[in-house]
C-alpha cells in the first residue's frame, strides 16, 4: 500500500473516532505531557490502536493521540512522538505529522528536549526556534512515495512562521517568561555528544542540539502547514565542563520548566 494510501486510512478512521474540525496538532515532546491536563479531553486513543501508525518506543513517550478543546481551540495533540533513532524510517517519523495534515489540521506546533550549547542561557528556560541545521542522515521527503504530499523540492527559506514566532515572543514578554531566540541543530541519536562535537555544532551555528522536530517541520512545510516549535533546554552543553547526562535529570527540568511552555500555548490559542 502506498503511503499516501495509509495515510488517507488513518485520518479515516480518526475521523470516525471523532476526530473532526481541527485547528491546531501539538506535538509534545520528551517530558512535556503536562498540557494535556488543560485541554478538554473529548477522545483519546493508543497508537496502537490506529492504523498504520508507528508504536513509541521511548519508556517516556506515552503513545496517545488526544482530541479535545483547548482555549476554545479544537485540538489534537501528539502525546509521544517518533524518532529516527528507534529505527523507524523517516517516512515513519513523519507519518503523524502527514495524517494530521489529512485531517485538517491549520497549524502545528512542537515541543521538544534538547542541549543548550549557548552558553548565556540557562537550564529550564525556553528556546524558540528561529531556523535549524539538519544533521539527521536521511529526509522525509526522499523516494518516490513522498511526491504525494507536495513539491520534494521544498523550499525551507522559512521553515518556522513568521506570524506564530512574533505571537509567542509578543506572549512571552506579557507573561514576563524568558523565550530565547536561536538555531537548532537535529542529529540522529540516540547517543549524546562529545565535548568535540559539542564545539563543532556551536561553531556551525547551532544554540540547541536534539533528535527530533526537523522530519516533522520538513514534512509540514512541504504541505504548506504553518509550523512553531520550541525547545525546553534541559541540560548544560559547554564542552570545557561537561557533565555526565543523567536521563532522569533531563526529564526533571522538562517537567519543571514545561509550566511556561503551557502558558505559552494556551496563550497562543486565544491569539490565533
Amino acid at each position: 500500500m502506498e503511503m499516501i494510501d495509509k495515510v488517507k486510512e488513518a485520518a479515516s478512521f480518526l475521523s470516525n473516532q471523532g476526530f473532526k474540525n481541527l485547528d491546531v496538532g501539538i506535538i509534545l515532546g520528551t517530558g512535556l505531557g503536562a498540557l494535556v491536563n488543560e485541554i478538554v479531553i473529548e477522545a483519546e486513543i493508543d497508537y496502537s490502536g490506529i492504523p498504520h501508525f508507528p508504536i513509541a518506543t521511548v519508556e517516556f513517550h506515552k503513545g496517545k493521540l488526544i482530541y479535545g478543546k483547548l482555549e476554545g481551540k479544537t485540538i489534537v495533540a501528539m502525546q509521544g512522538r517518533f524518532h529516527y533513532y528507534e529505527g523507524y524510517s523517516m517516512a515513519e517519523v513523519v507519518f503523524p505529522v502527514r495524517v494530521l495534515n489529512e485531517l485538517g489540521i491549520q497549524k502545528l506546533l512542537v515541543s521538544n528536549a534538547g542541549g543548550s550549547m549557548n552558553l548565556d542561557w540557562n537550564k529550564g528556560e525556553l528556546m524558540l526556534i528561529e531556523d535549524h541545521i539538519n544533521l539527521q542522515p536521511d529526509s522525509p521527503l526522499r523516494g518516490t512515495e513522498a511526491s504525494a504530499f507536495g513539491p520534494i523540492f521544498t523550499d525551507m527559506s522559512t521553515p518556522y512562521d513568521e506570524k506564530l514566532n512574533n505571537i509567542l515572543q509578543q506572549i512571552a514578554k506579557e507573561q514576563k517568561i524568558t523565550l530565547n531566540k536561536g538555531i537548532y541543530v537535529s542529529v540522529a541519536g540516540p547517543n549524546l555528544e562529545t565535548k568535540a562535537e559539542y564545539r563543532y555544532l556551536r561553531q556551525i551555528g547551532a544554540d540547541v542540539v536534539g533528535m527530533s522536530t526537523v522530519p516533522e517541520v520538513i514534512a509540514a512545510n512541504q504541505m504548506n502547514l504553518p509550523v512553531a516549535a520550541i525547545s525546553v533546554l534541559t541540560d548544560d552543553c559547554d564542552p570545557d565542563n561537561l557533565q555526565p547526562i543523567d536521563i532522569d535529570d533531563i526529564i526533571a527540568t522538562a517537567m519543571e520548566a514545561e509550566k511556561d511552555l503551557v502558558v505559552l500555548f494556551k496563550e497562543l490559542m486565544k491569539a490565533i
